[in-house]
């Protein structure tokens, strides 16, 4: 075994891929997270081969290469942009005799150093520890496996049940911290859900200049760096609109290409605001030449988080940089479905207000729904959420209630309660004359 140096900011990069080489675009990416986690880049190789090599990923001829290219420059950590097997990682540096990190290890270690607020610690520590928990073996290989038989029974094994308990208790603490974090979260958005305050959630691609617009729109003074993931705690501020309705905007973590399952898993209660959100900000770099391949990506993860439902406007941020006018484009309804700003200028930002405000006007229900006397709990549970305008007592026992409530609150309340999904009639018509259901564009 060789002794892993104390810094380990000197890396070659290897660029690799199951799918074969990867793009440019790929590799300046890659290349840029491993600058963003305070990484030295001296080299990169890039390997084509389709079918890897079980034991080092690579092949013979390229590991050579990269062999050589660690003696050259005397670097202190390989990172591969494929994710790599346990025996693999070790493999290579058995082979190599230096640290050797994937993509996944590279950001999180990333998050680890943004990480500021004690949610985003928690989440952080145990994607770390999901992550490690497959790769307890590497810290062991110096001891002897448990082979059988008197006198050959080496500690290793006993050393590793160990580590495993104790990595598995950990793990428990962090999964009972975390879901005590979440029921207060929940209990938040209820609140807001009371108080008719509508969320709408900022998503998209790293370095797209989320934290920028939040600052634009809400002066709350949010850490910005010309970086991938400069930010990764939650952020959530109260904003007026310019009709007066106050909303509450939710800042989240920025997506990227392949974020890890671990991330993805362990930070799926800061993500929730985006999937419990009224409307979501999708913002786009408009002077990314790769960004439809980027609005995909996006995209995938949230359908991962069941939020591909909520509406969208599409934001297309740093126009400056393209010499693009502000502006808002509308669908064949006149409804608003992107806005062209700059963050950094102002430029655009009260267009986008404006087109915030009409998609939330859009996204709400206004009408009656009638509830028959064995229905009081239903009644209950709807002024509970502060959707109750007014109420009619009918002559049968029951009501007609008159509410206004977001849409999507609305589809699963009636879906929770096994109400029809046309229930709601226009507030103009007759509460004894059925209608169709109040319809949003």
């Amino acid at each position: 075994m060789f002794e892993r140096p104390q810094s380990g900011e000197r890396a070659i990069l290897v660029h690799a891929s199951p799918a074969g080489a990867p793009e440019r675009s790929e590799r300046e990416e890659f290349a840029e997270l491993a600058r963003s986690a305070g990484a030295i880049v001296l080299d990169e190789i890039v390997s084509a081969r389709r079918k890897p090599n079980p034991r080092t990923f690579i092949g013979g001829g390229k590991l050579d290469a990269l062999r050589e290219s660690v003696e050259k420059h005397g670097a202190e950590l390989v990172i591969s942009s494929a994710e790599l097997s346990p025996s693999q990682e070790r493999n290579l540096e058995r082979e190599l005799k230096c640290r050797v990190l994937d993509r996944a290890g590279l950001i999180l270690d990333i998050f680890a150093q943004r990480a500021r607020s004690f949610e985003g610690k928690l989440q952080v520590e145990l994607a770390q520890l999901e992550h490690l928990s497959t790769r307890l073996v590497r810290g062991w290989t110096h001891l002897e496996r448990q082979k059988g038989g008197i006198g050959l029974r080496g500690p290793g094994e006993t050393q590793l049940e160990t580590d495993r308990r104790l990595l598995g208790h950990r793990i428990r603490v962090l999964n009972e911290r975390l879901a005590q974090v979440d029921r207060r979260r929940s209990m938040n958005r209820r609140n807001r859900v009371r108080a008719e305050i509508p969320t709408v959630a900022l998503v998209g691609y790293t370095n797209a200049g989320k934290s920028t617009l939040f600052n634009a729109l809400t002066n709350a003074g949010v850490y910005v760096r010309d970086q991938l993931f400069a930010t990764l705690d939650p952020t959530v501020r109260r904003l007026e609109l310019p009709d007066g309705r106050e909303i509450v905007l939710a800042d989240t973590v920025g997506f990227v290409r392949d974020l890890p399952h671990e991330l993805v898993a362990a930070f799926r209660s800061t993500l929730q605001e985006a999937r419990e959100a009224d409307l979501i900000l999708h913002l786009i770099d408009a002077s990314d030449e790769q960004r439809w391949q980027r609005v995909r990506q996006v995209n995938a993860v949230l359908r991962q988080l069941d939020a591909d439902k909520v509406p969208q406007i599409r934001v297309y941020n740093k126009i400056d940089k393209v010499d693009r006018r502000p502006r808002v484009t509308h669908n064949r309804h006149g409804v608003g479905r992107a806005v062209w700003l700059s963050a950094a200028t102002g430029e655009g930002v009260p267009m986008l207000l404006e087109t915030i405000g009409e998609r939330l006007r859009r996204e709400t229900l206004h009408g009656v729904l009638r509830l028959d006397h064995s229905q009081g709990r239903q009644r209950a549970k709807l002024f509970e959420l502060g959707a109750v305008l007014s109420e009619t007592p009918q002559d049968d026992g029951g009501w007609d209630i008159e509410l206004e409530m977001a849409e999507k609150d609305l589809r699963r309340f009636l879906k929770r309660e096994n109400l029809a999904a046309d229930s709601l009639r226009p507030v103009t018509g007759p509460a004894t004359e059925p209608g169709p259901a109040v319809a949003s564009n």
